[in-house]
């Protein structure tokens, strides 16, 4: 079956027009979903709650622009070779097996793209690891297969946070999550005592190890209220996915009276204590 050119032409804009419609389907869905936790169906990052995340969501559709845009490229360069280069049309092929100014251009060019990608992600690095002052810090220590967690700026509590089956969500909902306050520094030190454990929460674009004889730190500062849900990321054993991670942002006012029903609830019994975060509230 032969096709024209003008045929051929159109297929081709057909090509690039659907990719570049998907590309923009990808960004669009990267700021829609459920705050806090996964959604049905969601293909993208999760909303973002904090600065980190909000960078690592613009690098990401940024990307995803530039991949498009090389795909789309390179899908039009092939189909004007397979239309234009075929056997058919060159009885005689060409033997011209140089081209100064196409080298340049194919060796100059992804110079230029890489060094554009490498800029911002060496800004996101440093802010992911440069930690500022912290208005709060929080101790997790990862075990077997629950979070541990202290509060060394207000009186040194700790608990256990372990994962409630019947409770929602399903396999992110805890006994006690951990409360921090809305647009505060908020400095995370991890660590892990037993195996490798990973302290992950999507929203905050926080992920990093757990290592046991090791004491990493991480940072968020969560820019709306409301619950927020990860999951330990590293494979640490056979209830590895039933230890969720829940943080709930609160407000000033709600923090510090949090802190002080937890001093009480959580002093007696430290890293022990089961009673639901509903219960130390009231």
């Amino acid at each position: 079956m032969k096709m024209s050119k003008g045929q051929n032409g159109r297929r081709v804009l057909g090509f690039a027009v659907a990719a570049t419609v998907l590309a923009a389907a990808g960004a669009a869905f990267a700021a829609g979903g459920t705050l806090g936790q996964p959604s049905p169906w969601e293909i993208a990052l999760q909303p973002s709650a904090s600065p980190v995340m909000d960078n690592i969501i613009w690098f990401h559709n940024f990307l995803l622009w530039i991949i498009t845009a090389i795909t789309v490229f390179v899908a039009i360069l092939l189909g004007i070779v397979a239309v234009k280069f075929n056997a058919k049309k060159n009885p005689v092929p060409s033997k011209t097996t140089h081209n100064t100014l196409i080298e340049v251009v194919w060796t100059i060019v992804p110079v230029l793209i890489l060094v554009g990608i490498a800029v911002p992600s060496f800004r996101l690095l440093f802010q992911q690891l440069d930690i500022p002052k912290a208005d709060l810090t929080i101790k997790a220590t990862g075990k077997q297969w629950y979070w541990t967690y202290a509060y060394p700026d207000n009186g040194k509590f700790e608990f256990d946070s372990l994962m409630v089956a019947d409770k929602a969500p399903r396999l992110l909902a805890v006994d006690n999550e951990v409360v921090v306050p809305v647009n505060k520094v908020i400095r995370v030190q991890v660590t892990g005592a037993d195996v490798i454990h990973s302290f992950a929460m999507p929203a905050f674009g926080v992920k990093i190890d757990a290592v046991p004889g090791r004491l990493n730190e991480t940072w968020f500062k969560a820019t709306k209220e409301g619950m927020f849900y990860g999951q330990c990321s590293e494979l640490c054993g056979k209830d590895h996915a039933y230890m969720p991670i829940a943080i709930r942002v609160v407000n000033d006012q709600e923090f510090t009276a949090w802190v002080e029903t937890a001093k009480k609830k959580f002093a007696s019994n430290p890293a022990n204590s089961y009673a639901s975060i509903g219960a130390v509230a009231q």
